[in-house]
């Protein structure tokens, strides 16, 4: 290590246990399977019954599909090694891809929206019968699926991506069980389009909600969980830091946040201590406010700061 210039890693950058999703790649695979299978049957369910709300039901169904298809295929490049150039791999993959994933959700719950409102200017004979057969069925699918993705959810922004999606779909199901009743026991057509409504309704501020923490991830904000001041704090505390500029947390992808910064020490703490056990210190302070695996620090003597601002200008 130089003098008065040490960079310490309390351990690789590199991701070495892969993302967070990646731990429910089996789970995905299974709710992708079970998503198509019911988007099929309501397809089906919709043109037979004449069901507005079945096809609506289908089109978020198809959209999830795709949204789960998407987080299989972001696990795959986001799980690919490290390069020269790519130094976190292709981890970043997996945020894009649930970026794309809202866009379809908006996309969806605004067609689904126009769809309910020309429904009421243009009504149709619903078969209310056959529409809660088929909504029964997407709705038992959609339990199944959501109790598989339920622990995945509190840890990967994809798959609560997906969570979100097949909650709203088994809302969506539930509404079309409810009109369908409306339409056999009252024959008021309007429950269909009503429906469709609210299903279009409960897609979109889940989907803001989902794409807020996207961007967030995008534009490095810190991590939600993440206190800036309290870590400022906690450093500042240790003996012998005087100061800590340049300090930055984000999120790489879904359970990989990354911190560093520049930690000012007094001299002659360096020189008692030695710079490898001031960077115990450091790791011990953060490790329970922090994933420590992933810090840089770069400890300096005092004064080193106004070096550096010289060298910048």
């Amino acid at each position: 290590m130089g003098a008065g210039h040490d960079h310490g890693h309390a351990h690789s950058h590199a991701p070495t246990g892969g993302t967070a999703t990646a731990a429910y790649v089996g789970t995905l695979r299974v709710a992708l399977s079970i998503t198509l299978t019911v988007m099929v049957v309501e397809i089906v369910g919709g043109i037979v019954a004449d069901s507005l709300a079945l096809v609506a039901d289908a089109a978020h169904m198809a959209t999830d599909a795709l949204g789960l298809g998407m987080a299989l295929l972001a696990i795959h490049f986001a799980n690919r090694p490290p390069t020269g150039n790519r130094t976190f791999g292709y981890a970043r993959a997996e945020i894009l891809a649930a970026l794309a994933n809202c866009l379809l959700l908006l996309g969806v719950g605004g067609y689904v929206l126009y769809e309910a409102i020309q429904r009421f200017v243009t009504p149709a004979d619903t078969e209310g019968g056959l529409t809660i057969v088929f909504g029964a069925i997407g709705l038992v699918a959609n339990m199944i699926s959501l109790t598989l993705l339920m622990r995945g959810q509190k840890e990967s922004l994809n798959v609560r991506g997906a969570f979100l999606e097949v909650a709203a779909d088994a809302l969506g199901s539930l509404a079309v069980i409810v009109s369908a009743a409306v339409i056999l026991t009252t024959g008021w057509q309007a429950a269909d389009p009503i429906a469709s409504l609210v299903i279009g309704v409960m897609i979109v501020p889940r989907t803001f909600k989902l794409l807020r923490e996207t961007l967030d991830v995008l534009l490095e904000s810190a991590p939600k969980d993440v206190d800036m001041t309290e870590v400022r704090n906690h450093i500042l505390a240790l003996d012998g830091v005087e100061d800590v500029h340049d300090l930055h947390a984000w999120t790489i992808t879904s359970g990989m946040p990354v911190l560093s910064a520049h930690v000012v020490v007094r001299s002659d703490v360096l020189s008692a201590i030695g710079h490898e056990k001031m960077l115990h210190e450091l790791q011990n302070c953060l490790g329970d406010h922090f994933d420590v695996e992933h810090c840089t620090f770069q400890l300096e003597p005092g004064g080193h700061a106004e070096h550096e601002a010289h060298l910048c200008h």
